[in-house]
């Protein structure tokens, strides 16, 4: 694996990357000193990856290029971080790699130094998720039997996975965590299989329980839970594993006893309620008019499959107190890095935090060559953000970058700010809580697009090559 060529420049502050084979040695953030702005670039054909350019400075000039005014008066959404899920797949995956090759890749992804893209945050399977390399939950029996007293309940398939949570944790105690099942035990389904079917009402206080001993099970391995989704896509029941949960089940559910038995039992974890696509708002709606179950509840999640990213504002504005989460979106194996990198900095990083989520997430961390693990059934095209490839070689994918732009230079804790759009690029701007401005631009166009960066008085000339991601700090 060959590394970048490395250069000083301005004054000796600043690196300035050659060719872009290995990332890491041009990621170091560097001192933002007076008027200057620091501007990483990450292009679609694959060119530049992350890859730190001439900074350059605000100045008292004008043109007639086109402006993006950042306006930092006016505040929006507090960021909670961004990152992936961590299913049992790439864990599996991971633990493939040599000890020190594991241990670079683990620094690197969730590290917070200049050789790392700090990811702040985590989703994690209630159980199996369709991408670990078997079925299962926390209490499963031989047909016919119920444990209706959770006596068998264990972690022991999640053995591993807890393992590497805490190395990461390690890394980043801050590190926040959503967790969500795709299926219940398959003796509380009404059709006694992983694959589809429904919660039988009879187990709605177990499956509580169940969600509550999740909680204190993974509490005494020292990893808190900050937020539970009572269902993974519960409107796809064609998944293995999958449950089908519509908004009047997910509801009653929640007001009578995900709530009263968390109420109980002091669990502070939030509950998240819907966790699926975008065309779809109401469902989150039509739990969050019920004001028993409203009580219980901190917000919604979504993914972007079907439908419009603008959702998530649909139900912010019918609800305006109550939290969104961007929890899923994945790259597939068709997909190429440019259409990629472009469509889902537009909607899942720039869409998402313009439509009031607190989080951005792209879905699986890891996995081999060909797609694996994955469940009978599972996702066979899912492209992770790293492909292992054995025990000394790992690949970054697309979505790396398009969550390192934003996860490298937004830490948990900052607060989106105003950040005008124009007919050709996309923005979405942060103050960070040590004060510096983020500002995250995509070019959508085949062309480089100039423009101007305006912010408190200032103006700052600027192009993004086409087709294209930038970070900006300032």
């Amino acid at each position: 694996m060959k590394f970048h060529n490395l250069y000083s420049f301005f004054r000796g502050t600043a690196l300035l990357c050659g060719v872009v084979l290995f990332p890491l040695s041009c990621t170091s953030v560097v001192e933002v000193k007076g008027d200057e702005v620091q501007y990483w670039l990450t292009k679609g054909d694959e060119s530049v990856k992350l890859q730190l350019q001439t900074p350059f400075k605000f100045g008292n000039g004008s043109n007639n290029d086109q402006n993006i005014e950042i306006d930092g008066s006016q505040k929006f959404q507090y960021v909670d971080g961004f990152g992936y899920t961590l299913t049992g797949g790439s864990v599996e995956v991971i633990n493939q790699l040599s000890p020190s090759k594991r241990k670079a890749l683990l620094n690197e992804i969730f590290g917070n130094d200049k050789n790392s893209i700090s990811v702040s945050y985590l989703r994690l399977s209630i159980g199996a998720s369709d991408l670990d390399g078997e079925v299962f939950s926390y209490d499963d029996l031989p047909e016919g039997q119920t444990d209706a007293s959770l006596s068998k309940f264990s972690l022991a398939k999640d053995k591993a996975l807890i393992a590497m949570l805490k190395e990461i944790l390690a890394i980043n105690p801050k590190i926040k965590i959503i967790a969500a099942p795709w299926s219940a035990s398959v003796w509380m389904k009404d059709n006694g299989k992983s694959k589809g079917g429904s919660l039988q009402p009879e187990f709605y206080g177990v499956y509580a329980r169940y969600f509550v001993k999740y909680i204190q099970e993974m509490k005494k391995e020292g990893i808190h839970i900050d937020a539970v989704t009572p269902q993974n896509e519960p409107l796809h029941p064609g998944n293995n594993p999958s449950l089908y949960m519509p908004s009047e089940q997910q509801r009653d559910f929640i007001k009578n006893h995900l709530g009263p038995e968390f109420k109980t039992n002091q669990i502070h974890t939030k509950i998240v309620v819907y966790d699926h696509n975008c065309n779809k708002p109401e469902y989150a709606i039509d739990i969050l008019k019920d004001p028993d179950a409203y009580r219980y509840i901190d917000g919604s999640a979504f993914h972007l499959y079907e439908g419009e990213i603008s959702a998530l504002s649909t139900v912010h504005d019918a609800f305006p107190d109550k939290n969104l989460y961007f929890t899923e979106q994945w790259t597939g194996a068709k997909g190429t890095f440019n259409e990629d990198l472009n469509w889902h900095t537009k909607n899942v990083i720039i869409g998402s935090m313009r439509n009031w989520s607190k989080i951005a997430l792209e879905w699986n961390l890891a996995n081999d060559p060909q797609y694996k693990p994955h469940t009978d059934g599972g996702c066979t095209e899912c492209k992770g953000a790293i492909t292992v490839s054995d025990s000394e070689n790992f690949t970054r994918n697309v979505s790396y970058y398009i969550i390192a732009h934003a996860s490298k230079f937004v830490p948990a804790g900052s607060q989106r700010i105003a950040s005008t759009q124009t007919d050709k690029l996309s923005t979405v701007a942060f103050k960070t809580q040590f004060g510096k401005i983020v500002l995250i631009v995509q070019n959508d166009n085949q062309a480089d697009e100039n423009f101007n960066i305006k912010f408190a008085g200032k103006t700052a000339a600027a192009t993004i090559s086409g087709r294209s991601t930038a970070t900006f700090i300032f």
